[in-house]
């Protein structure tokens, strides 16, 4: 029941964070508000938390398969018009995931001092689940490999939208106007996207596709799509609601962190992140000259944060999620099957002692 209670006022708490940022005009508000009042709570004040407390895992899927559902909506047969480009954005997204692992690699082991098993996999711009329990095998330092790889998530969600907002001049994500869900949506609906969800996050995990909790509704969705049998929209306030519980449970990750640590995680973690998005906007830039894609879609493509986070900057542009999406599933599995084949040749090594 404590725990009940906890969730229910770190959500009023969003809520409220969501509002206010919207209001002053933030870019993604309704994510990035919430995200930064939980890892506050969670860094501040962790004991007024219960004992052993977590975001519920339960919620969190639930709402990451309504994004999945939304963004499968918009794969229609328009999307495939450009197939003939997607050997150059692919092929871009090959090259970056090489030299942003590098950069990463480099900032976490010259800049911060990092063993290099640690920096290695901390260091991964994408796979986070999937680096974190190879690093572990390989005997990382958890504490730091764990922090890194939710701070590049975090720094990528924030960093990206606010470089957005200044380079369009207007605010990106709901506090811009922009959304492609619909306002207005019968509650005789919500049954059917329920189910829907449901049934993606089932075809997800039975298949192990990569992120399933977003790309098995998004897959079923997109297949009802095509066929024509079935289609649905989703209401602007779930979509909002899917927001504040996103960002409130990767605040959250926070808890139990040292403020040094997490501070100087940080650091190293803006560094490495902006020198990946750096790489991304040049890879961008080039692409742009050769393919019809406008140059922030191709950046929000490139970007290395959560493929869910990255669909709903995708969507704030109303740009097309399923291509965004489409390359970032490619990066985390081109991502994982690297670090997977060095990690077999890597030699185990025991883990350092995490800091207190």
């Amino acid at each position: 029941m404590l725990h009940l209670a906890t969730s229910l006022a770190l959500l009023a708490l969003a809520a409220l964070s969501g509002f206010a940022a919207s209001a002053l005009g933030l870019p993604l508000p309704f994510m990035l508000g919430p995200l930064a009042v939980s890892a506050l709570v969670a860094t501040l004040i962790p004991e007024r938390l219960p004992d052993g407390y977590r975001f519920p895992e339960p919620v969190r899927l639930a709402f990451i398969a309504i994004i999945g559902l939304m963004i499968g909506a918009q794969v229609t047969p328009a999307l495939f018009a450009e197939a003939h480009h997607y050997a150059l954005t692919l092929g871009a997204v090959t090259l970056f995931v090489g030299l942003a692992h590098g950069i990463g690699y480099a900032v976490f082991r010259h800049v911060g001092g990092y063993d290099s098993t640690t920096a290695f996999y901390a260091s991964t711009p994408g796979g986070l689940y999937e680096s974190i329990e190879m690093g572990e095998a390989a005997g990382a330092d958890m504490t730091r490999l764990m922090m890194q790889q939710f701070l590049r998530v975090i720094a990528v969600v924030t960093m990206l939208p606010f470089g957005l907002s200044l380079w369009l001049g207007e605010p990106v994500g709901s506090a811009g106007g922009m959304s492609l869900a619909r306002a207005e949506v019968p509650w005789s609906d919500l049954p059917l996207v329920a189910l829907a969800g449901l049934g993606g996050l089932a075809l997800g995990r039975a298949l192990r596709l990569p992120a399933w909790q977003l790309t098995g509704p998004m897959a079923l969705t997109a297949a009802l799509s095509l066929s024509g049998y079935l289609g649905f929209e989703i209401p602007q306030w779930l979509v909002n609601l899917a927001q504040m519980i996103l960002g409130t449970a990767l605040g959250m990750r926070f808890t139990g962190l040292s403020r040094g640590l997490l501070l100087r995680g940080a650091g190293l973690a803006a560094v490495s992140v902006l020198g990946m998005l750096t790489l991304g906007v040049a890879l961008a830039a080039a692409l742009h000259t050769l393919t019809s894609e406008s140059v922030d879609v191709l950046i929000i493509s490139l970007a290395p944060g959560g493929v869910t986070e990255m669909a709903l900057v995708a969507l704030s542009l109303n740009a097309n999620p399923a291509f965004v999406t489409l390359h970032h599933i490619y990066r985390i599995l081109l991502t994982v099957l690297v670090i997977g084949a060095v990690t077999k040749f890597r030699p185990a090594r025991r883990a350092a002692p995490p800091d207190q």
